[in-house]
């Protein structure tokens, strides 16, 4: 039987397949997440693009990290929050900077988005994972 995503135990982040700098979170995020609760997805694949349609946001949008967590999604700064939340000390005093105001924090958020590319560079084709992370893969 097919779980309903309101039923997964993990956290599930879509990521940009082909932007080093998500390739780089995710490499970033494995390691500060020993027992495997965070699970990833490409926002290109059929599993990032299911999970999309499910929570009612745009295929075409990749500008964004996604979270989906007990069944509720997050985007942008809310989304990156979430994931500081779940790994290992220190790193959830990140979550203090829930206290900037949204609109601010997504505004640094977009402008990071919009420059990634330029800034970090991206490949032709998604993030192929390694033999280690790619059970964290769905």
């Amino acid at each position: 039987m097919k779980k309903n995503i309101r039923d997964v135990d993990h956290m599930i982040v879509l990521i940009d397949g082909v932007c080093h700098l998500c390739q780089a979170i995710v490499r970033f995020i494995i390691p500060r997440d020993p027992h495997g609760h965070i699970r990833f997805a490409s926002l290109q694949s059929e599993s990032g693009r299911s999970f999309l349609k499910a929570g009612g946001l745009s295929e075409s949008e990749l500008s964004t990290v996604v979270v989906v967590e007990n069944g509720r999604y997050y985007t942008e700064s809310a989304a990156a929050l979430r994931i500081a939340r779940r790994l290992r000390p220190p790193w959830p005093l990140a979550y203090l900077l829930a206290a900037v105001p949204a609109p601010l924090r997504d505004a640094v958020y977009r402008l990071v988005a919009k420059n990634r590319y330029r800034w970090f560079g991206r490949d032709e084709q998604c993030l192929v994972p390694t033999a280690e992370i790619r059970q964290r893969f769905l």
